[in-house]
C-alpha cells in the first residue's frame, strides 16, 4: 500500500504545468540532498522511504523525520513536497505509487531511483536465499518496476529523465559482496537496456556510480559505524555534491546525454585501478 503525507507548497500559476521529481530512497543521505536541489528549482519533489505507520517497515521516528524534511522544503523554497512510504521491492506497491503521484500531483518529470542493496559482508555460505532475493528485490527488481511504469507514461509526453545511484559493486565483484554485487550489476545492465530502447524516443537514463564513501551518517554510518569518520576530507563525497551533478545530468541537452558516470572524491583510488 501507498501511504502519504499531506501535499504542500505553492501552486504553480494557472496554465502551468507542476515539474515533479520523484525520489525513491528519500529517507536521508543522498536522496534527501537530491531532493532539495530539484525543490530549490521550483519542481514538487515526492520523496519516497520504506514503511510509516503501524506494522510497517520502519518505525514512527523515520517517518517524522520524512515529514520534518518535506515541511523544511516547503519553507525554504516555497515548493511542493510530499512524503510516501512504500516497499520498493514490491512492484504493484510502485505501481500504485507512480498512479497516485501522477494523478494528483503532476506527470513525473524526473524520476530517481536511490534505493541501496547493500547486505553487508557475507560469505557465500553466510549468504542466504532470502538475502539474495532481497538485495536483489532492492537492487534490480524495484528499479525495473519504476521504469516499467513511467516509461509509457514519458514516452507519451515525448520526454522525461531517469536517473539511477548506483555503486562501485555494480563495476567488479568482491568479497563477502554475493548479494549486493549481483543486484548491482543487475541494475547497471537494465539501465543499459533502457538507454538502448528509450534513449532515441526521448528518455534520459542515467547509471551514476558512486565510486568512494559517503557522508551519510543516517544510512552507511549505520551501517558501518566510525568508518566515515577516520577518513580524511578528499576521500569523502557530500551528498549535497552528488545532487549537483544529478541536476546537471538533467539539464543535459540531447545531443549531449551521459549514459553511465562515475563519481569519486579526489583522494579515492578508482574502482579499475585498485
Amino acid at each position: 500500500p501507498v501511504r502519504t503525507s499531506a501535499a504542500g507548497g505553492e501552486q504553480p500559476a494557472a496554465g502551468s504545468p507542476t515539474r515533479v521529481c520523484l525520489v525513491l530512497g528519500a529517507g536521508a543521505g543522498v536522496g534527501q540532498a537530491v531532493a532539495r536541489r530539484f525543490a530549490r528549482e521550483g519542481f514538487h519533489v515526492c520523496c519516497v522511504r520504506r514503511g510509516g505507520g503501524p506494522g510497517s517497515l520502519v518505525g514512527e521516528e523515520g517517518r517524522e523525520h520524512l515529514e520534518a524534511f518535506c515541511a523544511q522544503l516547503r519553507a525554504d523554497y516555497g515548493a511542493g513536497a510530499t512524503a510516501f512510504y512504500v516497499d520498493a521491492t514490491k512492484p504493484d506497491d510502485v505501481k500504485a505509487l507512480v498512479s497516485r503521484v501522477e494523478a494528483e500531483v503532476g506527470p513525473v518529470e524526473v524520476a530517481v531511483y536511490n534505493v541501496g542493496a547493500q547486505v553487508g559482508g557475507r560469505s557465500l555460505d553466510g549468504t542466504s536465499y532470502r538475502i539474495f532475493e532481497l538485495a536483489w528485490r532492492m537492487g534490480t527488481l524495484g528499479a525495473f518496476a519504476m521504469a516499467k511504469e513511467l516509461a509509457p507514461l514519458m514516452l507519451a509526453r515525448g520526454h522525461g529523465t531517469m536517473l539511477f545511484t548506483s555503486s562501485t559493486a555494480a563495476m567488479r565483484g568482491n568479497q563477502g559482496q554475493y548479494a549486493h554485487a549481483a543486484a548491482m550489476f543487475g541494475r547497471r545492465a537494465l539501465c543499459q537496456s533502457l538507454n538502448h530502447e528509450f534513449g532515441p524516443r526521448g528518455i534520459h537514463v542515467c547509471h551514476v556510480v558512486l565510486d568512494g564513501p559517503v557522508n551519510a551518517p543516517d544510512t552507511i554510518g549505520r551501517m558501518f559505524p566510525g568508518v566515515i569518520e577516520k577518513l580524511p576530507k578528499d576521500r569523502i563525497m557530500q551528498p549535497a555534491s552528488i545532487a549537483e551533478t544529478f541536476w546537471s545530468l538533467y539539464q543535459q541537452p540531447r545531443d549531449t546525454w551521459t549514459l553511465e558516470l562515475d563519481l569519486r572524491p579526489s583522494g579515492e583510488t578508482a574502482w579499475f585501478n585498485t
